[in-house]
């Protein structure tokens, strides 16, 4: 399979390098977020020029089939028409104002229809933002100071929350950045994903002191592993029986699994499942910077300005990303809307997975929605340690096979992949005929 080109750059010319020697002469490590870097995988990252549904093109003009749409937001694809409309509207009534707009509540009432388990929310510009402002409402709420979190599932760089596992069974975490102070993370406790006889230990020993409990339902920054019914369940009756509060971070899943989030699907597994606090981003926005995070009203009313619980941002309701992002769930509420992308993601998985079977290629995956994530290994992991297992040496030949043939997934093993509602089963054909070129040479 030859690449998929709409230009051809000059001989021997690479923007793409002289761009990235450009940008780590003013950008510590010439990116903006460290992930698109390449470090992991090796080479040089692509420089995105445009975007237009499934596709992108970088600057030398090469144009990939993108699998990893703004790392989820993109669901509609790049530049939908409606989207694209509604931004431009918005765009010329004014960028930013400081003072409250009619859209904010419109986006606000859109999510709360399809969350049940939130009565109120308040709108932030990251998931980071979000994440740090609901542990700190689940410690004013509470009166505690203590989280407790699982290693594997990533919710912003916020200082608390920078930590791993620490030596001995149910310990407080060790600071994972520089910058990081010990006592900072003192009162953080991480336990392993999936783990339900550690999950009772830590409550055990500590229950009465905990604000919170905060997780992934699907985490996707180990590439795409779950949350099993029974973890899942024992999080909610735990977190129950101690006065904590359950936090989901759906800032990935949020919109992109179900039109309910990942809480609808475990909601129909375990009766009256519901967290107690929900942390939005990515598809909420559209693309644009946008999240938000809400639950009960009762919790939610301990915010500024009602209650003693402190959280502001002068962004926060930005006009054109409220825009962006209420047109976009009204495109993805539409009937059939997740069926189909379900549809394209699961045939992408399952492409895959026999090419990779054809070829003898240890290979495991899992999709929701429009999600996905896989594995180098022979089956599908629970846990961190053991995503670890996966063979990083392989996967690095896996990227840039498929790179070299026009097809862009993320450049980092633990992050998972992304399908759009502009993915066509022709693209879906062009991607599983470039892996099985590439899975060809990974024997």
């Amino acid at each position: 399979m030859t690449p998929n080109t709409d230009s051809t750059p000059g001989a021997g010319a690479d923007r793409n390098a002289s761009l990235f020697a450009r940008a780590q002469r003013v950008i510590p490590g010439g990116v903006n977020s460290p992930v698109r870097a390449f470090r992991a995988v090796g080479g040089t990252p692509r420089f995105v020029e445009r975007a237009q549904g499934p596709y992108f093109w970088d600057a030398n003009g090469q144009r990939y089939i993108d699998y990893i749409g703004s790392w989820g937001p993109m669901i509609l694809g790049h530049g939908h028409p409606a989207v694209l409309e509604a931004v431009q509207k918005a765009a010329r009534d004014g960028f930013s104002f400081g003072a409250p707009t009619e859209r904010e509540i419109e986006l606000a009432e859109a999510i709360l229809a399809h969350l049940p388990s939130m009565e109120m929310l308040r709108l932030v510009s990251s998931g980071t933002e979000a994440g740090m402002s609901a542990l700190r409402l689940a410690r004013g709420a509470t009166g505690r100071s203590k989280i407790l979190k699982f290693e594997g599932c990533y919710h912003g760089h916020a200082d608390a929350l920078l930590v791993k596992a620490g030596s001995g069974l149910a310990t407080f975490g060790n600071p994972t950045s520089a910058g990081v102070p010990p006592e900072v993370v003192q009162h953080t406790l991480v336990l392993p994903y999936n783990d339900v006889a550690q999950l009772e230990q830590a409550f055990a020993e500590h229950g009465a002191e905990l604000a919170c409990v905060i997780l992934e339902p699907i985490a996707g920054n180990m590439n795409f592993v779950r949350a099993s019914i029974p973890f899942m369940r024992r999080c909610r009756e735990l977190c129950t029986q101690y006065g904590a509060l359950l936090i989901l971070d759906e800032v990935m899943t949020g919109f992109r699994v179900a039109l309910g989030g990942a809480q609808s699907l475990y909601a129909q597994a375990i009766p009256g499942f519901a967290p107690d606090l929900t942390v939005l981003g990515k598809v909420i926005g559209g693309g644009m910077p946008l999240a938000a995070f809400g639950g009960k009203r009762a919790v939610m009313e301990q915010l500024a300005p009602l209650g003693p619980v402190y959280q502001a941002g002068t962004l926060s309701g930005n006009p054109v990303a409220t825009a962006c992002g209420l047109a976009t769930l009204r495109e993805i509420a539409k009937p059939g809307f997740y069926a189909a992308l379900a549809q394209r993601t699961r045939s992408l998985v399952e492409g895959l997975a026999a090419a990779a079977a054809r070829h003898g290629v240890p290979f495991a995956a899992d999709c929701e929605g429009g999600m996905f994530g896989f594995f180098l290994l022979p089956e599908l992991p629970q846990n961190y340690q053991q995503v670890m297992h996966s063979d990083g040496a392989r996967f690095n030949r896996l990227f840039h096979g498929l790179l070299d043939r026009g097809v862009y997934i993320a450049p980092a093993l633990y992050e998972a992949g992304f399908v759009s509602a502009a993915h066509s089963e022709d693209d879906i054909a062009q991607t599983l005929a470039a892996a099985e070129a590439v899975f060809a040479s990974l024997r």
